[in-house]
């Protein structure tokens, strides 16, 4: 139960550090003028049979 407090310090923390949030349509106009975009997908997972 000590741990939850510290955990929620470290979350708070966290918000705002790279600046303040910036809409989607933003975003996506500085990357149009900028030439440089970024696309792909991730998985992460485990698979397999026993």
């Amino acid at each position: 139960m000590r741990l939850l407090p510290a955990v929620l310090l470290v979350l708070l923390g966290a918000c705002g550090v790279d600046g303040p949030p910036v809409p989607p349509s933003e975003v996506e106009e500085e990357a149009r003028r900028s030439g440089v975009t970024v696309t792909g997908s991730a998985e992460i997972g485990v698979s397999g049979r026993l």
